[in-house]
């Protein structure tokens, strides 16, 4: 059964839209994983950035599962 939540599910999608335009794209895990690896140390602050976009697209994706919206229509 989906629920209504139209302004719930345009504020999910267009946060969502926002993590694909910022300066640094939102990575996924695999790709976080490698460069993780291969920084040995250096680019930091890169790597906070992408980790924290990560993590809140993590968590868009869990209220979105919750709520019964599909974010990728």
């Amino acid at each position: 059964m989906k629920l209504k939540h139209t302004k719930m599910e345009k504020f999910l999608k267009e946060q969502m839209n926002m993590l694909d335009r910022g300066i640094v794209a939102t990575p996924n895990k695999q790709y976080l994983e490698d460069f993780a690896k291969a920084n040995g140390g250096s680019n930091d602050f890169l790597l906070m950035q992408l980790a924290k976009n990560y993590g809140y697209k993590l968590a868009l994706q869990v209220v979105a599962r919750e709520l019964l919206i599909d974010l990728d229509k």
